[in-house]
């Protein structure tokens, strides 16, 4: 029998990834308490939270391929989440501002034989923004719903990203290349031949 592969995420952004990259599959997802212990490396947050998010899937969907990720924007040692409201989201930009941070993804595979999980690093430096690009920013784009405040793929990456080191597709939210390596690798799982 073929085991069934799930995307089990709210993000659009991930889901239009694995969709690219030519993967068959479900999206499916309840919500899953993503607290983490405070003293934990920062870094190691967002791998620790897409194992729990594919706990608590794999034991829903338990005939499946569960795929889960988690993905956090870390500047000097601190986490900055997603915003809930304009001065937040201002305040994260501004700080983002002249600045090099480390987005950090972290994924999950399991069946119900095994369970891997990997996180990818990328650093991702900003010009000096002005104020009034941040304002048309987050009144245009209102960003949200994304970890730092900011979405690489819209207008704010295109104007003030000026470096990147790392998966590009991981400030996107999936480290793609990474998944289908371990999908190859780890469940004989490939982009085509379906």
């Amino acid at each position: 029998m073929t085991e069934n592969l799930t995307l089990c995420s709210h993000s659009p952004r991930r889901k239009q990834i694995l969709k690219a990259a030519n993967y068959k599959f479900e999206v499916k997802s309840v919500e899953v308490d993503e607290s983490f212990p405070l003293e934990m490396n920062k870094t190691k947050v967002a791998e620790f939270i897409a194992v729990q998010k594919n706990k608590h899937h794999q034991k829903i969907f338990n005939n499946e391929i569960i795929i889960t990720a988690d993905t956090t924007v870390v500047l000097e040692d601190e986490i900055l989440g997603k915003p809930d409201h304009f001065e937040e989201a201002k305040s994260m930009l501004e700080r983002l501002s002249g600045n090099t941070h480390q987005v950090v993804t972290g994924v999950c595979i399991s069946n119900q034989s095994q369970r891997i999980s990997f996180s990818s690093t990328t650093e991702v430096s900003f010009k000096i923004l002005y104020p009034e690009e941040i304002y048309f920013y987050i009144d245009t784009f209102k960003p949200f719903d994304k970890a730092g405040g900011y979405g690489i793929q819209e207008w704010i990456g295109m104007i003030g990203v000026t470096r990147i080191k790392g998966c590009y597709y991981n400030v996107v939210g999936l480290p793609i290349q990474e998944l289908c390596q371990a999908l190859k690798d780890k469940f004989s799982i490939l982009p085509f031949n379906h």
